[in-house]
Protein backbone atom coordinates (compact mmCIF):
# COMPACT_ATOMS: atom_id res chain seq x y z
CA UNK A 1 0.00 0.00 0.00
CA UNK A 2 1.53 3.34 -1.43
CA UNK A 3 0.63 5.83 1.49
CA UNK A 4 0.88 9.30 1.80
CA UNK A 5 4.33 9.73 3.15
CA UNK A 6 5.21 7.51 0.19
CA UNK A 7 3.74 10.03 -2.44
CA UNK A 8 5.35 12.82 -1.52
CA UNK A 9 8.66 11.54 -0.98
CA UNK A 10 7.96 10.55 -5.14
CA UNK A 11 7.23 13.82 -5.47
CA UNK A 12 10.51 14.75 -3.80
CA UNK A 13 12.02 12.41 -6.29
CA UNK A 14 10.54 14.29 -9.15
CA UNK A 15 11.40 17.82 -7.85
CA UNK A 16 15.11 17.06 -7.67
CA UNK A 17 14.85 14.95 -11.54
CA UNK A 18 13.07 18.26 -12.62
CA UNK A 19 14.83 21.02 -11.11
CA UNK A 20 18.15 19.13 -13.07
CA UNK A 21 15.77 19.10 -16.45
CA UNK A 22 14.88 22.25 -15.89
CA UNK A 23 18.71 23.64 -15.27
CA UNK A 24 19.94 22.05 -18.59
CA UNK A 25 17.16 24.16 -20.27
CA UNK A 26 18.13 27.30 -18.83
CA UNK A 27 22.06 26.94 -18.18
CA UNK A 28 22.65 29.21 -21.36
CA UNK A 29 20.03 32.02 -20.41
CA UNK A 30 21.92 33.06 -17.45
CA UNK A 31 20.93 36.87 -16.43
CA UNK A 32 17.47 36.76 -18.21
CA UNK A 33 13.85 36.52 -16.98
CA UNK A 34 13.70 32.38 -17.01
CA UNK A 35 17.06 32.24 -14.87
CA UNK A 36 15.49 34.30 -12.61
CA UNK A 37 12.34 32.21 -12.54
CA UNK A 38 14.46 28.94 -11.94
CA UNK A 39 16.57 30.46 -9.20
CA UNK A 40 13.53 31.27 -7.55
CA UNK A 41 12.38 27.60 -7.71
CA UNK A 42 15.56 27.19 -5.54
CA UNK A 43 15.12 29.71 -3.50
CA UNK A 44 11.96 29.41 -2.55
CA UNK A 45 13.13 25.90 -1.90
CA UNK A 46 15.77 26.72 0.41
CA UNK A 47 13.28 29.29 2.54
CA UNK A 48 11.03 26.13 2.95
CA UNK A 49 13.31 23.68 3.81
CA UNK A 50 15.07 25.83 6.79
CA UNK A 51 11.58 26.15 8.24
CA UNK A 52 10.66 22.61 8.27
CA UNK A 53 14.10 22.22 9.97
CA UNK A 54 13.65 25.02 12.13
CA UNK A 55 16.94 27.03 11.17
CA UNK A 56 17.95 29.89 9.22
CA UNK A 57 17.81 29.78 5.67
CA UNK A 58 21.10 29.57 3.26
CA UNK A 59 18.76 31.53 0.86
CA UNK A 60 16.43 34.64 0.12
CA UNK A 61 13.33 33.91 -1.95
CA UNK A 62 14.21 35.43 -5.00
CA UNK A 63 18.31 35.30 -5.21
CA UNK A 64 20.58 36.18 -7.82
CA UNK A 65 22.28 32.77 -8.44
CA UNK A 66 25.63 32.61 -10.56
CA UNK A 67 25.20 29.12 -12.85
CA UNK A 68 27.99 27.74 -9.68
CA UNK A 69 26.14 28.35 -7.06
CA UNK A 70 22.29 27.10 -8.62
CA UNK A 71 23.87 23.88 -9.15
CA UNK A 72 25.35 23.50 -5.71
CA UNK A 73 21.88 25.30 -4.30
CA UNK A 74 20.06 22.52 -6.32
CA UNK A 75 22.33 19.47 -5.44
CA UNK A 76 21.68 21.01 -1.72
CA UNK A 77 18.13 20.83 -1.79
CA UNK A 78 18.19 17.35 -3.11
CA UNK A 79 19.97 16.23 -0.37
CA UNK A 80 18.09 17.83 2.07
CA UNK A 81 14.71 17.26 1.19
CA UNK A 82 16.33 13.27 1.05
CA UNK A 83 17.00 13.32 4.52
CA UNK A 84 14.26 15.67 6.09
CA UNK A 85 11.83 13.01 3.96
CA UNK A 86 13.54 9.81 4.98
CA UNK A 87 13.28 11.03 8.59
CA UNK A 88 9.71 11.93 8.66
CA UNK A 89 6.88 9.72 10.03
CA UNK A 90 3.39 9.50 8.83
CA UNK A 91 2.46 11.15 11.62
CA UNK A 92 4.68 14.22 11.88
CA UNK A 93 2.43 15.44 8.23
CA UNK A 94 0.29 16.69 10.82
CA UNK A 95 2.98 18.80 13.21
CA UNK A 96 2.42 22.32 12.73
CA UNK A 97 5.33 24.35 11.78
CA UNK A 98 5.65 28.49 12.71
CA UNK A 99 7.72 30.85 10.98
CA UNK A 100 7.94 34.32 9.59
CA UNK A 101 7.36 35.14 6.24
CA UNK A 102 9.85 37.37 3.83
CA UNK A 103 6.79 39.53 4.15
CA UNK A 104 7.63 39.54 8.19
CA UNK A 105 3.81 37.63 8.83
CA UNK A 106 3.53 34.98 10.89
CA UNK A 107 2.01 31.62 10.52
CA UNK A 108 1.63 28.21 11.26
CA UNK A 109 1.34 25.39 8.56
CA UNK A 110 1.24 21.26 8.86
CA UNK A 111 4.12 19.50 7.47
CA UNK A 112 2.47 17.80 4.65
CA UNK A 113 0.72 21.50 3.91
CA UNK A 114 4.53 22.88 3.38
CA UNK A 115 5.78 19.94 1.20
CA UNK A 116 2.64 19.84 -0.93
CA UNK A 117 3.24 23.63 -1.11
CA UNK A 118 6.89 22.86 -2.02
CA UNK A 119 5.98 20.62 -4.73
CA UNK A 120 3.44 22.33 -6.19
CA UNK A 121 5.08 25.45 -6.39
CA UNK A 122 8.05 24.34 -8.13
CA UNK A 123 6.16 23.32 -10.78
CA UNK A 124 4.02 26.11 -11.00
CA UNK A 125 7.65 28.18 -11.83
CA UNK A 126 8.86 25.42 -14.01
CA UNK A 127 5.50 26.27 -16.00
CA UNK A 128 6.41 29.63 -16.28
CA UNK A 129 10.50 29.00 -17.55
CA UNK A 130 9.21 27.13 -19.98
CA UNK A 131 6.66 29.63 -21.50
CA UNK A 132 9.39 31.69 -21.42
CA UNK A 133 11.86 29.46 -22.85
CA UNK A 134 8.89 28.88 -25.65
CA UNK A 135 8.15 32.88 -26.28
CA UNK A 136 12.33 33.49 -26.49
CA UNK A 137 12.10 30.84 -29.40
CA UNK A 138 13.78 27.91 -27.44
CA UNK A 139 13.42 24.49 -26.33
CA UNK A 140 11.26 23.70 -22.78
CA UNK A 141 12.45 21.26 -20.43
CA UNK A 142 9.82 18.63 -20.23
CA UNK A 143 9.32 18.42 -16.23
CA UNK A 144 5.85 17.01 -16.69
CA UNK A 145 5.34 13.78 -13.83
CA UNK A 146 4.48 11.33 -16.06
CA UNK A 147 7.81 11.62 -18.15
CA UNK A 148 9.52 11.11 -14.60
CA UNK A 149 6.95 8.32 -13.85
CA UNK A 150 7.63 6.55 -17.17
CA UNK A 151 11.58 7.29 -16.99
CA UNK A 152 11.06 8.66 -20.74
CA UNK A 153 10.29 12.47 -22.18
CA UNK A 154 6.82 13.72 -22.79
CA UNK A 155 5.85 14.54 -26.19
CA UNK A 156 6.77 18.37 -26.90
CA UNK A 157 4.50 20.22 -29.09
CA UNK A 158 7.03 22.31 -31.53
CA UNK A 159 7.55 25.93 -30.69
Amino acid sequence: MITALDQIRRLFAHNGWADAELAAAVRDHHGTEQWREYSHVLGAGEVWLSRLEGRPSRSVVWPTLSVADADALRQSLIAGYAAYLSALSIERLEEIVSYTTSAGQPFATAVGDILLHVALHAQYHRGKVNLLLRQSENAPAPTDFIAFARGVPAAVTPR
